[in-house]
């Protein structure tokens, strides 16, 4: 980020405090992100990976008689101009969006040291009957969010379940989901009230890339993600995304909850 000359000021999960690059008082760009998503993966082999969004930053806090700070990235994430991820597996993926654009996904060549576009404007199935979730945390979960999952699973009517996919990597559980559509959810609960992921570098750049697959995203609240703004650089919230018909049956199970 440092070298590129183009970076103002960065935000990682790994820092406690935002790194600003004074060197480069007139860059105009922020960076946000997850350097290692699902470390605590590493040992076990499962496939791991980078999530970042980047914001333009505001003419008044250019130049070197200026000062950028953590506030200033306070923002929705309707103000990011890109997001994307890469996963690191068996092989190496990149996906990216830019705002109001296509989302397009890259798979790395090893024998040209480049990546290859392998998955043009990439398009979430409306529906797809596969949830992916953590069901060891049940216990802890809202009543509306428990009714909701035991709807997938004990449908009625003759109906199949839907079928259960989890790695417990956001970056290989989202990516899957953006392949084959479904939903991804990781819902706030009575341990962490606001939730467990990342405003800033987690939910909003997925958000952001789901919204531009075509699917949806919100929060614990229904509320649509990329409008939610963090009250501090490392704040939390629940996340639920995926196609846009799966999505709309959790809203409609928390509104039937909350009448």
């Amino acid at each position: 980020m440092k070298g590129s000359g183009k970076c103002r000021i960065l935000v990682s999960e790994e820092e406690e405090e935002a790194i600003i690059f004074d060197e480069h008082p007139n860059a105009r760009y922020a960076v946000v992100c997850d350097p290692i998503d699902g470390s605590s993966n590493l040992d076990a082999g499962v496939s791991v990976g980078t999530i970042f969004g980047i914001f333009k930053l505001p003419d008044e806090v250019l130049g070197p008689n200026n000062k950028v700070t953590a506030q200033d990235l306070l923002r929705p994430g309707t103000e990011m101009v890109a997001s994307g991820f890469t996963m690191y597996g068996a092989s190496a993926q990149l996906v990216i969006t830019m705002r109001n654009g296509g989302v397009n996904g890259f798979t790395m060549e090893n024998s040209l040291g480049e990546f290859i576009l392998t998955h043009p404007n990439m398009q979430l199935p409306a529906k797809r009957a596969i949830y992916s979730v953590n069901e060891g945390n049940s216990m802890y979960w809202d009543d509306w969010v428990n009714k909701y999952l035991h709807s997938l699973k004990y449908p009625g009517d003759g109906q199949k379940p839907y079928s259960a996919r989890y790695i417990g990597s956001m970056v290989a559980d989202a990516y899957r989901t953006l392949l084959y559509g479904g939903v991804f959810a990781y819902p706030a609960d009575s341990k962490s009230r606001k939730g467990k992921l990342r405003i800033l570098y987690e939910c909003a750049p997925m958000a952001m890339l789901f919204e531009n697959a075509g699917g949806r995203a919100v929060n614990s609240q229904m509320e649509r993600l990329l409008e939610v703004v963090p009250e501090h650089i490392h704040d939390r919230s629940g996340v639920f995304l995926g196609s846009k018909d799966e999505v709309q049956k959790i809203i409609d199970t928390y509104n039937q909850h909350h009448k």
